[in-house]
């Protein structure tokens, strides 16, 4: 993986025009996917001079009848890898993703200490707790990603049995561990909008159309009909038709939204969770998240290769889950779910060596043109968490190809040149 310029909060602008405006001959660039991914990436592009076209079979849609894109159904807890659905196991995408949650954490809390910026974008920083069945020091694991998190540069990091007081989490459960620091917890809804109009005033062209089949049969096509230099793939899921991936499945999840303004229980003002890893079911947890000021999220579920979307609130694991979340926090049976909104599912999308941010590396056509395609996709549950991450070494990514698309072009040319005077 290159490594390119450290993207930061000084290289970007979350206000009108693009930071560094491009000119005539700036790169350009082809942008698939219209989730956070897609986005966040056009921004950083935008901002360092480029062209982009945003290309997207939907948009965020923000009826309660209508479909909601993955980006607006996910929880969006800043987590540090792996997160609380536990399926983060490549050793090598860990180890990136790493890098890439703490790039967007420093970006995320920039954005929500500018208190006109955290209200435009939805964007705020608030406690985030973390229990444990079991004392810290007995899994290896566990203790490592705390003393990463600790030493990441996050804010607000205590640990202490006091959190379980604190928080009126029920000791019966058998929680004997905790601790928490300040996370930026997104309303995606809220922030999808802001992403749209942010990369549209800095001169986004954003398209709504459908791309079926392997981008590396259909790049120069693609390339020559939007005059991109390079194409970026941020379709989620669809990276097993437009990547030829395979290994790419679906985490199905589901969250029940509840009214959290004091009336039925106390007010939730942290992020309550217990990792899947440190429960006796892996594709079940505890995620109780503030949504907004009158909205909790309660989850969670992660349910590897089930694509149909067919549950409900009386679907027996979303049962379950209501049931655990209420024993881990008993005040959560007086709660009543959102009339307008009460429950959200969706596909995260997940893949077998888990977050792919690199350039095609089959090569296209008869002289074996190396592909001009990045891709950014199988981010599992933690699209929002890697974002600016990901959009960094993607953008380094894209420099790479193009200079070394023009370093050949100039060669050819000047071979020619050669063989002419001659």
């Amino acid at each position: 993986m290159s490594q390119p310029p450290l993207v930061m909060w000084r290289d970007l602008s979350p206000y009108g025009a693009a930071l560094h405006p491009p000119g005539h001959s700036s790169p350009r660039v082809l942008v698939i996917g219209g989730g956070v991914t897609g986005l966040i990436t056009s921004w950083v592009l935008l901002d360092h001079g480029y062209h982009v076209t945003i290309i997207s079979q939907s948009w965020a849609s923000y009826h309660p009848d209508q479909p909601r894109l993955t980006s607006q159904i996910a929880g969006a807890l800043w987590e540090f890898p792996p997160a609380v659905c536990g399926k983060h196991t490549d050793a090598e995408s860990l180890a990136s993703s790493k890098i890439w949650s703490v790039v967007a954490y420093h970006i995320w809390d920039a954005i929500a200490s500018d208190p006109e910026l955290s209200e435009a974008a939805g964007v705020r920083m608030r406690p985030a707790d973390f229990y444990f069945l079991r004392p810290i020091e007995e899994d290896a694991a566990q203790l490592s990603k705390m003393n990463e998190i600790m030493a990441s540069g996050v804010r607000g990091f205590h640990r202490g049995v006091d959190l379980i007081k604190k928080r009126n989490v029920d000791p019966s459960f058998g929680v004997v561990d905790a601790y928490e620091h300040l996370s930026p917890v997104i309303d995606t809804d809220q922030c999808m909008a802001w992403l749209m109009k942010l990369v549209q005033a800095k001169g986004a062209v954003m398209i709504t159309e459908t791309i079926n089949g392997d981008l590396l049969h259909m790049e120069d096509e693609l390339r020559m009909r939007y005059y991109a230099d390079a194409i970026v793939n941020a379709t989620g899921l669809s990276g097993t038709e437009l990547a030829g991936d395979n290994t790419c499945y679906p985490l199905r999840g589901a969250l029940l939204r509840v009214v959290n303004d004091g009336k039925h229980f106390p007010k939730v003002e942290a992020a309550l969770t217990i990792n899947a890893d440190v429960t006796q079911n892996s594709s079940e947890f505890v995620f109780l998240l503030p949504r907004n000021d009158n909205i909790l999220l309660v989850g969670g579920i992660a349910q590897p290769g089930q694509w149909d979307m067919d549950l409900t609130v009386d679907s027996p694991e979303v049962k379950r889950m209501r049931k655990r979340c209420e024993e881990f926090y008993p005040a959560l049976k007086n709660a009543k779910l959102d009339e307008e909104y009460p429950f959200a599912q969706g596909l995260r999308p997940a893949r077998g060596r888990n977050v792919r941010v690199e350039r095609e590396q089959r090569y296209r056509g008869p002289g074996g043109k190396s592909s001009m395609v990045v891709h950014s996709y199988g981010h599992g549950g933690s699209g929002w968490s890697f974002s600016f991450g990901c959009a960094a070494d993607v953008m380094g990514l894209i420099k790479e190809a193009i200079l070394e698309e023009r370093s050949k072009a100039m060669q050819m040319i000047g071979n020619f040149t050669i063989k002419a005077r001659l």
